[in-house]
């Protein structure tokens, strides 16, 4: 059983600020909704790193593993395999657009696989409303980081 999720943002913020905060996942807790526990190897994205990271309340630690399989930095690309909780698998993919010097779109597009038999069927019952909500809500924390960001850095005006 699969279900694929794809939307889309319009982002006040240059494709290069949001593709700085895609490609450094140690600082992805401090606007999606994950706490990074690891990241291996350290820095940057690259092509097989892999991101630990937990969600959901504190006290249950509901882990999470991202891993990048593709990234093409020229084109503002990158393709991550994610294992979520309970058998689920994500094939993420995300595309930046320039759209001139201030403003970008950003796609992402998310397949979800569920495990066969009964165990999919009740996970996928479980999960419906997140499927789509999901990945709406990581993409909406994305553009308000990268805007917030971005408001920051224009502020700062030289003196004259």
């Amino acid at each position: 059983m699969n279900y694929t999720s794809c939307p889309t943002s319009l982002v006040n913020a240059p494709v290069e600020l949001v593709w700085a905060l895609l490609t450094r996942p140690e600082g992805w807790g401090t606007f999606y909704d994950v706490r990074i526990t690891t990241v291996d190897p350290v820095g940057p994205a690259v092509v097989g790193q892999t991101v630990f990271a937990e969600s959901g309340p504190p006290f249950l630690h509901l882990k999470l593993q991202f891993r990048f399989t593709q990234i093409d930095a020229q084109n503002y690309r990158l393709r991550l395999d994610a294992q979520f909780p309970f058998g689920v698998t994500v094939r993420e993919e995300l595309t930046c657009i320039p759209l001139g010097q201030e403003q970008c779109r950003v796609n992402y597009h998310c397949g979800f696989g569920f495990p066969t038999g009964w165990r999919g069927t009740a996970v996928h019952a479980l999960m419906r409303r997140e499927l789509d909500a999901g990945p709406a809500d990581s993409l909406d924390r994305l553009q308000r980081e990268a805007e917030r960001v971005h408001a920051k850095s224009s502020l700062r005006m030289p003196f004259t």
